[in-house]
């Protein structure tokens, strides 16, 4: 029987053919841009599952040659729209997440349930490739200093990726910090956001940060290298298995971070002061 692989053209570039078919969940966001660029530079067929506005990701077709990128309606809780987007896949990678939960989708239903039905749908299908992100720092007691409970976000993330990794052994699982980028990356726009400031005089700014940024130590990378590792993982047979935490160069001290943020901005940071939370 004749693989996907077996029918590889050119010599490289957007316009050849890899071997590698690669579906994206959560193809429309910030981290998937910049990944789907990739794939294509390499010249992967992209096969994106998307919900909501088909506009929203129109962009992206310009990542691969005509045909190479493609796109399907999906639902979370389908199996049959799932399964109709990877049946044809030997690469599949899970971006899906959610920063809030909704009466539709709680965080269990994106970060656990999602990622188990993906991995028995995958497995169906004859799926080559598993990718996963997860997120540095998960753990059940995450943020227990903050939350009381602990962060539900972290929680799910954690059970998420024990999933994943006792269904799937050979799954390559991404554990990426802060991640930041020219568009809007939920980093420097979330601490750029003129709602982050509290003026109580015309003059003054002040940044609500726990114990005022100076306990609260990032090291954020890149969404071009984050992606240019997943690229690196895929090609590479040794990575097979491995769960990578993914950091930049440096770190910081986050009001450090948030003053060189205001520096750029244009804005007078000698005005802005950091209001300690706890």
């Amino acid at each position: 029987m004749t693989s996907v692989t077996d029918v590889k053209r050119g010599k490289g570039g957007r316009s050849s053919f890899s071997g590698l078919v690669t579906t994206v969940f959560g193809g429309t966001g910030f981290v998937a841009r910049s990944l789907v660029n990739q794939l294509g530079k390499i010249g992967s067929q992209i096969i994106i599952p998307y919900r909501g506005d088909p506009y929203r990701h129109k962009e992206l077709k310009l990542a691969g040659d005509l045909g190479q990128v493609l796109f399907i309606p999906y639902h979370l809780k389908e199996d049959h729209s799932i399964r109709k987007a990877i049946q044809h896949s030997n690469i599949v990678i899970n971006l899906v997440s959610k920063d809030s939960e909704t009466p539709n989708f709680s965080f269990e239903d994106i970060h656990v349930d999602f990622p188990l039905r993906l991995i028995e749908l995958c497995k169906e299908v004859g799926v080559e490739k598993f990718v996963h992100f997860s997120a540095l720092n998960t753990g059940t007691s995450s943020g227990e200093h903050v939350i009381k409970g602990g962060s539900k976000w972290l929680k799910t993330k954690a059970r998420g990726e024990e999933l994943v990794r006792e269904h799937c052994p050979e799954a390559i699982i991404f554990k990426p910090s802060d991640i930041y980028g020219s568009e809007y990356d939920r980093f420097i726009q979330h601490y750029g956001q003129s709602y982050r400031r509290m003026k109580p005089d015309p003059n003054t700014a002040l940044v609500p940060l726990w114990r005022s940024g100076r306990e609260t130590i990032k090291q954020p990378v890149h969404v071009t290298n984050v992606a240019q590792g997943v690229i690196a993982a895929l090609l590479d047979p040794a990575c097979a298995g491995q769960t990578f935490d993914v950091v930049g160069p440096n770190r910081y001290r986050l009001d450090d971070l948030v003053r060189w943020i205001y520096l750029h901005m244009r804005y007078e940071t000698d005005n802005v002061h950091f209001a300690p939370i706890f």
